[in-house]
């Protein structure tokens, strides 16, 4: 994700399990305690889909 910074929600605390998001041309999606094991990646469009779906 180049030089996009990573952010973790709010409502996320420091020992759940939770999920980090960079947004830039493209939505990288990454587990929050392991950070290095490699991303998802959605395309602006994928990531709005995904997040009404959740609602």
């Amino acid at each position: 994700m180049g030089t996009a910074g990573w952010r973790k929600s709010t409502h996320s605390g420091d020992d759940t399990n939770c999920v980090e998001v960079a947004i830039e041309r493209t939505v990288g999606v990454r587990d929050s305690k392991a950070p290095t094991s490699g991303q998802l990646t959605l395309s602006r469009q994928a990531w709005s889909a995904a997040l009404r779906r959740l609602r």
